[in-house]
């Protein structure tokens, strides 16, 4: 049985498409899941920082190899652009739009994921820009992490970096966000949900 001339009907008499429908409701949600997460974790982390470690000596985790200590950063990763709040503060709100965005076309896992860390990282040191001193749009974020000879960092880091990768191990295996793979030009797509 057709619910019209070329659309199938599925077991339940709707049409085909609804289930493409409802699973893009469950990439959407694992996506907002993560986002939500991870933004909540660096949130929490953030002011246990502040509370705990600031006016203290490093704290020492694991030696010297994993130490606590806060550090308010007016740039970007690794201290770049400390002249640049305002920018960096715009960039990162474009970021969240391109994000949310992107993620309306979601029928990937993979993607899901990779664009959830990238979100909830984003907002974090975001959330730091809006409302910390200096000023709105001028906030310095919080970092507390530090190992040997690297830059100071926050969860929210951790999730962009996590991000980062996911993403590009999704476009190394031609996943798109739809969850379609890059085939030779003039083959046919199709769906994979991975």
């Amino acid at each position: 049985m057709q619910a019209a001339r070329g659309t199938p009907l599925n077991h339940s008499g709707g049409s085909a498409r609804e289930p493409q429908h409802r699973s893009g409701r469950l990439y959407l949600g694992l996506f907002a899941t993560i986002a939500l997460l991870a933004f909540a974790i660096d949130v929490v982390s953030k002011l246990i920082a502040v509370n705990t470690l600031s006016g203290r000596a490093p704290v020492q985790v694991v030696g010297e190899y994993l130490q606590l200590d806060v550090v308010y950063n007016p740039g970007a990763a690794f201290s770049l652009g400390t002249s640049y709040t305002e920018v960096l503060t715009g960039i990162a709100i474009c970021a969240a739009v391109v994000v949310l965005w992107v993620a309306r076309r979601l029928r990937s896992t993979g993607w899901a994921i990779g664009l959830g860390f990238l979100l909830g990282g984003v907002l974090g040191n975001l959330s730091d820009r809006v409302f910390r001193s200096p000023g709105p749009l001028r906030g310095h974020v919080i970092d507390f992490l530090m190992f040997p000879h690297f830059p100071v960092f926050n969860v929210a880091d951790i999730c962009i970096n996590i991000a980062a990768a996911t993403i590009i191990v999704q476009a190394l295996r031609g996943v798109r966000v739809d969850g379609t793979r890059h085939e030779e030009a003039g083959a046919p797509t199709e769906a994979t949900g991975s």
